[in-house]
């Protein structure tokens, strides 16, 4: 890899030839880069065929760096500036500091080097400095230097930390050496010693910056670096082992009872798997990538050999695995830490301690540094469900947990059995700790942590730690849970009622809250296997249900809301909520409106426990509608729902809406629109259609198209109207205007009326997922004018708009393609779901149209980067497509348009 006496003898020759000194440096830089390339090629051959060997990797481009280092010290300091009789000033040490100080290099890891002199640095320094600079800039190495004297070692690292860390790891490479030692001794007894305690309180408060600004360890684009449960973690960890305790190796805090021998195995598993991650990114991208991308996990996945499995992808198992072990590091974190906390604790005030109101705790239990311990391991365990009633008297008390319990239960997970999970007791605990304190989430997050929750529902554990590979769901199957829990729990503490009035009603008239719970626990159960995850997680919730105390009526109708937890949330997203067999079809589905109140909870809580920004007002006003619409049917029965009630009332209140008018006028608004378009759009929507046809007829211009864009802040959306002469594609025309203007279409009607004209109700939004600005929509409306009046065409401008960003074309999404005739009564509905993109409702909607297929409505459904188009058609005799050759003519059709904007947005 480096053979230092060869490079040395090459050197040698050079050095005997008269040549100038930057002559020199050329030809050194050449042998050092033929070296060098030649030692990486060698690490990262290795590497590919042990794809977990991270601490061969690491010591190997250390190793390689070292001698790179020694070369170009040695050639500035022996052949381009020698000195025969240094003085005391005229001496030079190297040493590698920070990561590289420690020994630990990936592949694309910065040289960090501190050229440490006695005194002020000397001209002969400066140039010895400076000439190793450049050799090893020339060879591409990132390097990181300052040059310094002992003195001022002390004085930066005593105001910077960050100084400080890095000198804790110095390391002597080359030059003088006593120099080097002095320093070493003298950062112990000056600067480390007696500073134990300010040192910890600085990392600790670094690390849960770096943490606020990572984000969760749950993120699915985890910072291998510096996220939680990162490598950054793991070397705060050493740092301050290394500064209370002066070790050299994590092994040595062992005997020093910080760590058992199986927390010290976990911390090298943790490490070596992190290390192998980074070095994988780095190789792969050929530069310090950190951050695990989309596509990066997929290259990552596929180079330590991850593949897949029956219903999984190997990219989803390599990430399980990070994130398992990002926990462990979690974990490891929180022992070392109350361990060191215990020495070097700050004791409180005086005052303090005499008037603070300590919580009355059970027996069996002690306080230590203000957390919940145990006070005797043995008696603890010999009561199985003991292991249970710990996290009841952390939520009682509203103390946080003390690690060493944590351990004590971690190592004792064995005690949950058969027999302790079909305690009467146990299951009552279990209940309480979701159903009693109030913040069920706190227990939940921290047993999961530990291993007690999968333990006692065994059922639970494929899904901790597990990803799904899109972009839809920000969380890990189990922090989803747990989320959508917390969710629930911030309902029931009237913390949401401004922004889930409907949720918060319900739960404030009363349901099951202990089926809710369980349901919702339970929901995603069946992730991760070949099965429909809502159909297994139903057989699964059948036979858990009973076994945490649900009586056989709780148990079904948990079972039930697990088998169909999406689907009032696939109703509202992807079918028209204003045809009234959608709402009838619900409502036989759902049956009774307790249900119904239970279902619609917990779409609430699992949409937004999907991510920070799933949630939004249009959700919210398709799901408050279906509630209403569903509920108002079992009430007072389906014939309610019929078209001729719904248009009377709207016809009723447009008249109302639009007093100035006169009765010849409202009776031809009212007449020149068939049934479909009184029961789809609001009242404020038909006032503005009827003005927009008023003005269409006032001007007689039969090319004239009328464009009215308005916030509709209500449905965090902006409304598009659009009123024109009919004629054929001219819905496929707005989509495409619409996507070249950079807006995504969540909901789409297009009416004809009975005196040809057409009105088109588009409901859009920014990238952003909100509606734009008002200050936005006059541009808007031009260019979107330009578009339809063919200034601009839409196929060639998408082009180089429609592109599928590099960190998303990792995802697979297939294409299926569905014909409902039974879901409306007028129109046969085609759902595609696929690959979403800019350009794809325009591509879908001109291949219906060249196919001579009217579009009624389309109903949009994003999720990340799969999106449901559902489009609501009839043939051009008004009919439905019943024919299964016409079907899948229409399926080939748009199947084409999909495929060739699909090559479009790839390229």
């Amino acid at each position: 890899m480096f053979d230092p006496v060869s490079v040395r003898q090459q050197i040698d020759a050079l050095s005997t030839a008269d040549i100038a000194n930057a002559a020199m440096r050329g030809e050194v830089v050449r042998i050092l880069r033929e070296t060098q390339k030649t030692g990486r090629a060698a690490i990262a051959e290795s590497f590919a065929k042990a794809p977990f060997a991270a601490r061969p990797l690491t010591r190997s481009y250390t190793y390689l760096t070292d001698g790179l280092v020694k070369t170009a010290m040695y050639v500035a300091s022996e052949i381009l500036h020698p000195l025969s009789t240094p003085t005391q000033g005229e001496r030079i040490a190297v040493l590698a500091v920070g990561g590289y100080g420690r020994g630990e290099m990936a592949p694309s890891s910065d040289v960090d080097l501190l050229f440490l002199t006695p005194y002020k640095i000397t001209a002969w320094a400066e140039s010895v400095i400076e000439s190793m600079l450049y050799i090893l800039w020339d060879l591409r190495l990132k390097v990181g230097h300052s040059s310094r004297t002992i003195k001022d070692c002390i004085r930066l690292g005593t105001e910077d930390f960050t100084i400080r860390t890095a000198m804790l790891e110095q390391r002597f490479i080359a030059g003088y050496s006593p120099l080097a030692e002095e320093l070493d001794q003298t950062l112990k007894t000056d600067l480390f010693h007696g500073t134990e305690r300010e040192f910890i309180e600085a990392k600790l408060q670094e690390r849960d910056q770096r943490h606020r600004k990572q984000g969760q360890r749950y993120m699915v684009e985890p910072n291998v670096k510096e996220g939680k449960g990162g490598l950054r973690d793991l070397q705060s960890l050493f740092w301050i082992a290394k500064y209370v305790h002066q070790v050299q190796d994590v092994a040595e805090l062992v005997p020093l009872g910080l760590f058992t021998n199986e927390e010290f195995d976990t911390f090298a598993q943790a490490e070596n798997f992190l290390w192998a991650v980074r070095s994988h990114l780095h190789l792969a991208t050929k530069r310090a990538t950190e951050q695990l991308t989309f596509d990066m996990q997929v290259e990552v996945a596929a180079r330590m050999g991850y593949q897949d499995r029956a219903g999984r992808r190997g990219v989803e198992v390599f990430m399980q695995k990070y994130f398992r072990e990002a926990t462990r590091v979690g974990e490891l974190t929180r022992i070392l830490l109350t361990k060191l906390e215990a020495s070097h604790m700050k004791s409180a005030p005086l005052l303090e301690r005499i008037f603070r109101r300590r919580p009355r705790i059970k027996p069996g239990y002690k306080v230590v540094h203000g957390r919940l311990d145990v006070a005797d391991p043995e008696s603890f365990l010999a009561d199985k469900v003991n292991m249970l009633r710990l996290f009841e008297e952390g939520l009682r008390t509203g103390m946080l947990i003390h690690p060493d319990a944590m351990r004590l239960v971690t190592a004792n997970l064995a005690l949950i059995d058969d027999d302790m999970r079909n305690n009467k007791e146990a299951r009552r605990i279990f209940l309480d700790l979701m159903l009693k304190h109030g913040n069920p989430e706190r227990a939940l997050r921290r047993m999961n942590e530990l291993g007690v929750l999968s333990a006692f529902v065994p059922e639970f554990e494929p899904i901790v730690a597990m990803m799904q590979f899109n972009m839809y769901h920000s969380y890990t199957v189990d922090e989803h849970t747990i989320q959508c829990i917390t969710t629930l729990a911030q309902i029931e503490r009237g913390e949401l009622t401004e922004e889930l009035p409907l949720a918060s009603g319900i739960l404030k008239e009363g349901v099951n809250r202990k089926v809710l719970y369980a349901a919702l626990l339970l929901h995603d159960i069946g992730k991760g296997r070949p099965e429909d995850h809502s159909i297994l997680g139903a057989k699964i919730t059948r036979k858990v249900a009973p076994r945490l105390g649900l009586t056989k009526s709780e148990a079904e109708t948990a079972e039930w809301l697990v088998r169909y937890h999406l689907l009032m949330s696939d109703m509202a997203q992807k079918r028209d909520i204003s045809d009234p067999r959608t709402v009838r079809g619900f409502a036989k589905a759902v049956q009774t409106v307790k249900r119904l109140d239970l279902l619609t909870v917990l779409t609430v809580c699992d949409i937004r426990g999907v991510g920070p920004d799933t949630w939004n007002n249009w959700k919210a006003t398709l799901l408050r509608a279906l509630h209403s619409e569903t509920k108002r049917a079992l009430e007072t029965g389906m014939e309610d729902l019929n078209r001729e009630n719904r248009g009377t009332e709207a016809k009723k209140a447009l008249r109302k809406a639009l007093p100035e008018w006169s009765k010849t006028q409202l009776k031809q608004e009212t007449s020149r629109h068939y049934a479909p378009y009184w029961q789809g759009l609001h009242v404020s929507a038909h006032v503005d259609f009827a003005e927009m046809l008023q003005e269409l007829e006032a001007n007689g211009d039969p090319g004239e198209i009328l464009i009215r864009l308005h916030p509709d802040e209500d449905r965090d959306a902006t409304s598009a109207f659009f009123a024109m002469g009919d004629h054929p594609g001219i819905f496929a025309r707005v989509a495409g205007a619409l996507a070249l203007v950079g807006a995504n279409v969540v909901d789409a009607r297009s009416y004809t009326t009975k005196d040809g004209y057409v009105t088109d109700a588009f409901w859009i939004q920014d990238a952003d997922g909100r509606p734009f600005e008002a200050s936005r929509l006059p541009r808007l409306t031009q260019m979107i004018t330009k578009t339809l009046n063919g200034e601009v065409v839409a196929r060639d401008a998408f082009k180089s708009r429609d592109k599928i960003k590099k960190r998303e074309r990792a995802f697979n999404v297939p294409t299926h393609i569905t014909f409902d005739n039974d879901g409306s009564e007028i129109y046969t509905i085609i759902e595609v779901d696929t690959r979403d993109r800019p350009g794809l409702l325009h591509d879908l909607a001109r291949a219906l149209a060249a196919t001579n297929v009217y579009i009624a409505n389309a109903v949009i459904a994003t999720y990340g980067e799969q999106v449901v188009d559902t489009f609501y058609v009839k043939d051009m005799f008004g009919l439905k497509y019943y024919s299964e050759s016409k079907q899948r003519t229409l399926e080939t059709k748009l199947r084409a348009a999909i495929t060739e904007g699909a090559k479009r947005a790839n390229t």
